[in-house]
């Protein structure tokens, strides 16, 4: 597996374990619908939260959570209305991003709440 591959995966297991760490609920990991990918649903309260999961090894071309583009925001929206109304939720939705950079064998996380609005 190529090495961005390993980060990716890696990152997503940091993430889940620092939201686990903080009080919410992992209710999906890896979520697809059409051509959309939710790297993890979490609950929080009445909050139905969609995470971005981005890491990276250096800033050299951006922050990580600079990497989330519209289009995947349009994915990413439409991804959640679809896994809100399969299980009939009436919770709020929230996009956040979990940025990951990598530094040595350190990881710094940041955890973006409300990282985009969406209409």
């Amino acid at each position: 597996m190529a090495a961005h591959n390993d980060l990716g995966k890696k990152g997503e297991e940091l993430a889940v374990q620092f939201l686990l760490k903080n009080n919410f609920e992992i209710l999906e990991r890896n979520f697809r619908y059409r051509k959309a990918e939710v790297d993890i649903i979490a609950r929080a309260d009445r909050t139905l939260i969609a995470v971005e999961v981005k890491s990276r090894t250096s800033t050299h071309f951006g922050n990580p959570e600079d990497f989330v583009k519209p289009a995947q925001i349009k994915l990413l929206v439409e991804a959640m209305n679809h896994y809100s109304e399969k299980h009939r939720s009436d919770l709020e939705i929230r996009f956040d991003i979990i940025a990951i950079l990598k530094t040595g064998s350190n990881f710094e996380i940041e955890h973006i709440q409300d990282a985009f609005l969406y209409f």
